[in-house]
């Protein structure tokens, strides 16, 4: 958790001189070399054989478009507010259970997932005109849109299973980032579809490709490193516990996203994002432990955050 805040953190602070797709590129192409000498140390290049080719590709196009969205909205919102309407997951989780998994939620863990959506909509603020907002409520929308992708990806995970050593699913994760990113490349590295446009988010994601400065490139190899250890890090995780009991953890990257939010670029959360906070983390919480309490975990150990 510590290296995704420092990993959006980067995200974030790079986003005004850089297009996303480029970031994406650099950072998985330099996390990848870290991934594959992980693959050599559980047991050589033979372990990234898989029969479920198509599974992966799947999981990794849900985990590019989480990432993608919740990184474009970096670029507008502060970074504490982008984190909290992500964990919304959990809840998204528990609704996408019922009519794909057949699961019965309890009214307990319903009154919990409307709690969490009146903290999201709280944090949008509609009481406030288009004028008054800060920022277009659209790009609110987008860590939403990430977190709904992210709980997709753990609900096939939950139903299709996944057998592959964490150093493995890091380097399929990765790779998706690096055809991805270069199709963005193909198709928009010269930045004409970012001519015009006035959207700060939009501008983030199809500016043209530049070489970077020499000063920025430490933080770039900070990227690919995180990038290494989070796919790692939580594969490993999720491997050896149940998500119930991992998943909780996750929520140590709100303070951290307030920690960097306020030390870099002075950002606090007013009174209805603070609200909106408490009601979304509570929620989610209050699901999780529900879960452990039942003894029936999430999803399948083997999964992969946004990262």
């Amino acid at each position: 958790m510590v290296a995704i805040s420092i990993n959006d953190m980067l995200i974030k602070q790079l986003s005004g001189d850089y297009p996303l797709h480029q970031m994406v590129f650099i950072r998985s192409a330099i996390g990848i070399v870290f991934s594959l000498m992980l693959v050599q140390y559980e047991g050589g290049f033979g372990i990234l054989r898989t029969k479920t080719p198509m599974l992966h590709i799947i999981r990794g196009l849900l985990v590019v478009v989480s990432n993608m969205t919740f990184f474009t909205a970096l670029a507008v919102i502060p970074l504490a507010d982008a984190t909290a309407l992500f964990f919304v997951a959990p809840l998204m989780i528990t609704l996408f259970s019922i009519p794909l998994l057949g699961e019965k939620v309890g009214p307990l863990r319903m009154g919990a997932v409307i709690v969490g959506f009146v903290g999201v909509v709280i944090m949008m603020r509609p009481w406030q005109s288009a004028e008054e907002s800060e920022v277009n409520r659209l790009v609110l929308l987008l860590p939403v849109l990430a977190a709904t992708t992210y709980a997709l990806n753990q609900i096939m995970t939950r139903k299709l299973g996944v057998v592959s050593k964490a150093s493995a699913l890091a380097v399929y994760i990765q790779s998706m980032f690096i055809v991805v990113s270069l199709g963005f490349f193909i198709f928009a590295g010269d930045g004409r579809f970012a001519e015009g446009l006035t959207n700060e988010s939009l501008i983030f994601l199809l500016r043209e490709w530049v070489w970077p400065q020499d000063s920025d490139w430490y933080l770039f190899w900070g990227l690919g490193l995180n990038a290494a250890i989070i796919g790692y890090a939580l594969s490993q995780a999720y491997r050896l516990a149940s998500a119930a009991t991992i998943a909780p953890f996750e929520y140590v990257g709100l303070p951290l996203a307030v920690f960097w939010g306020w030390m870099l670029w002075g950002e606090l959360p007013g009174p209805a994002i603070v609200t909106g906070i408490v009601l979304i983390v509570a929620s989610g919480l209050f699901v999780f432990f529900r879960e452990r309490r039942k003894n029936r975990p999430l999803v399948k150990k083997r999964v992969h955050r946004r990262y």
